[in-house]
């Protein structure tokens, strides 16, 4: 297996060196304004993570595409930032706030058409595979944008239809991660396709966690304001487990209006108090733990060794203890 240590160095390489085309500036320099900007890389992360488990050299067939996933979820960030209407991202400017629309459309579009040059980097051996995996995941993740934007005007969202939103739109690219490190690392069928599922319920630990963070975290640590979901009207895990709880006036204070800052702040307010009311925040706690649980379950029934087992363990908690 390869040290962590190793694969923290590589990934502060990879992205510390990362190349982007010099010119039209205006439509590259906004790409490497966001891999600046950083983030966890969990994506590329948990690919060098589970390729240690079956290689034991960083080579560019692999450093590639593990890049390849970080700058496609880079891609997925800034469009979305557009639909949610996010002024931050991490902290800083979202890319169409910093420009405009038009260029972070078109950015999101060559960072995407970037992302696909990496993953084909894959060794020969496997790369139909790697590009089937990948883009049936690139299909995917469109698919559950459409189907939460979808929610926004649908009042009788069921959880069932949102957690196949949340595999779809954040599940799948974790869990294609984890099966790609596998693949080009010389793993067979079955224990890719338990890292496959290790890295789905995760993804979907992870965006319960990221719904219990936007209402209850802090806005230093969580890189965007407090309250953007309740502020959208989504439909958060938070709002879906609420009515299911029986919460009352929760439909009526989504609705407020939130224009001015103190009608903004009156209203996440209101929705929280009203989370709190049915026991929401502990809810999305013990959701996010059983999620946890049985993600590094699926993951242990791969044919890997125990060391391995521990490794999943570690990068679970490490990713959706954040939470606590």
């Amino acid at each position: 297996m390869i040290p962590e240590s190793t694969i923290d160095q590589a990934l502060k390489d990879l992205f510390g060196k990362i190349e982007f085309q010099a010119e039209p500036a205006g439509l590259y320099d906004p790409l490497r304004y966001m891999i600046a900007i950083g983030g966890k890389r969990i994506r590329p992360r948990l690919c060098l993570l589970t390729y240690s488990f079956f290689a034991d050299t960083l080579t560019p067939q692999i450093l590639e595409p593990a890049a390849g996933l970080e700058v496609f979820h880079t891609f997925t960030l800034i469009h979305d930032d557009i639909m949610d209407r996010s002024p931050l991202r991490r902290g800083h400017e979202t890319v169409w706030k910093k420009w405009n629309e038009d260029t972070a459309i078109l950015s999101g579009d060559v960072m995407c058409i970037d992302a696909y040059k990496r993953i084909a980097k894959a060794p020969a051996a496997v790369l139909p595979e790697a590009l089937e995996l990948f883009s049936r995941t690139a299909s995917q993740v469109c698919d559950g944008q459409q189907m939460d934007m979808d929610f926004e005007t649908r009042s009788d969202v069921s959880m069932k239809e949102y957690m196949q939103m949340i595999g779809l739109k954040t599940g799948v690219l974790i869990a294609c991660a984890s099966q790609l490190g596998a693949l080009i690392g010389g793993a067979d069928l079955p224990s890719q396709e338990c890292l496959y599922d290790y890295g789905y319920y995760l993804g979907l630990a992870f965006q319960v966690a990221d719904d219990y963070l936007d209402a209850y975290g802090n806005e230093k640590v969580f890189g965007k304001p407090i309250g953007g979901d309740i502020l959208n009207c989504k439909k958060s895990w938070l709002t879906l487990k609420a009515l299911e709880l029986g919460a009352d006036g929760l439909e009526e204070a989504l609705n407020a209006p939130a224009v001015t800052p103190e009608e903004k702040a009156a209203k996440i307010a209101r929705v929280k108090a009203i989370y709190d009311s049915v026991g929401v925040a502990d809810a999305a706690k013990k959701a996010i733990a059983d999620l946890s649980t049985r993600a590094v379950f699926k993951g242990t029934d791969a044919g890997i060794p125990p060391y391995a087992h521990d490794a999943l363990k570690t990068f679970a908690h490490a990713l959706v203890g954040r939470s606590f």
